[in-house]
């Protein structure tokens, strides 16, 4: 399966939407790759505005 990342969020999924977002726009073009656990303790995920668990791009293209 292939994973794409989604353009607004930075979501990774091999769905053909995002499940965090419902945005259509996935992108095969990212890199990195962080793993949001608890997002309301997370430094990270305050910076990146996730609000949602799971696997992020760190940069989508």
């Amino acid at each position: 399966m292939v994973e794409k990342a989604c353009k607004k969020c930075k979501r990774i999924t091999t769905k053909r939407k995002c499940p965090t977002c419902g945005n259509q726009e996935l992108s095969m073009h990212w890199v990195g790759v962080v793993i949001i656990i608890d997002p309301d303790k997370s430094e990270i995920a305050k910076e990146m505005n996730i609000e949602v668990p799971g696997r992020y791009a760190l940069k989508v293209r």
